[in-house]
C-alpha cells in the first residue's frame, strides 16, 4: 500500500478587499464554470489609493501540513502575477503572512508552491508548516485589473 500524494482540499472561499483598512480596491468571487471547469473566479480592480491594494479570496485551514512539501493550484488568469499567502499561528497582525508569487497563466495550469519557498513577510519567524490556520490568493500591491480562477487546490507530497 503506497502513502498518498496528494490531498484535495475543499475550501469554504471568502472574499475580502482592502476596504477593512480604509482602501478602495473593489472586486467578487463567483463560483461559476471557466473554460469548462467549475473554480472560484476573483476579479476587479486593485486601487493603492487611500492605504489600499489588495482582493483576495481565502479560506481557513487548520491542520498540520509539516508532512506535506507543498500546495498545488489549478489556476488560469490574466497573465498577471498574484500572491499565495499562508498565516500561521504564528502571525498576529493582518499584514503579516508566509507568502511567495506566481504569474497566472491564459489557458488552465496546475503551479506547485513548495512551503519551503515562502518568505516571511513583517514578522521575524520561520514558517511552520504544523500551525497552518489560512491560505489566501491575492491581487495585490499594483494598482491593476485581477481575473483569476482557481478549480483546485490540494496539499502534495
Amino acid at each position: 500500500m503506497t502513502e498518498e500524494t496528494r490531498m484535495e482540499l475543499s475550501p469554504q472561499w471568502e472574499y475580502v478587499a482592502d476596504g477593512v483598512m480604509g482602501g478602495v480596491s473593489t472586486g467578487q468571487a463567483v463560483h461559476m464554470m471557466v473554460e469548462g471547469r467549475e473554480a472560484i473566479r476573483l476579479t476587479g480592480e486593485v486601487s493603492t489609493e487611500n492605504s489600499g491594494g489588495f482582493i483576495q479570496v481565502a479560506f481557513d485551514l487548520r491542520m498540520d501540513v509539516s508532512g506535506w512539501t507543498g500546495l498545488e493550484i489549478d489556476v488560469m488568469g490574466n497573465g498577471e502575477r498574484y500572491d499565495l499567502r499562508l498565516r500561521t499561528d504564528q502571525v498576529t497582525r493582518p499584514w503579516q503572512s508566509f507568502r511567495t508569487s506566481f504569474v497566472a497563466p491564459k489557458s488552465w495550469r496546475s503551479v506547485k508552491v513548495p512551503f519551503s519557498t515562502l518568505e516571511a513577510n513583517k514578522i521575524d519567524a520561520q514558517f511552520d508548516a504544523a500551525q497552518v490556520r489560512r491560505v489566501g490568493v491575492l491581487a495585490v500591491g499594483r494598482a491593476f485589473s485581477a481575473d483569476l480562477a482557481i478549480a483546485g487546490i490540494r496539499l502534495y507530497r
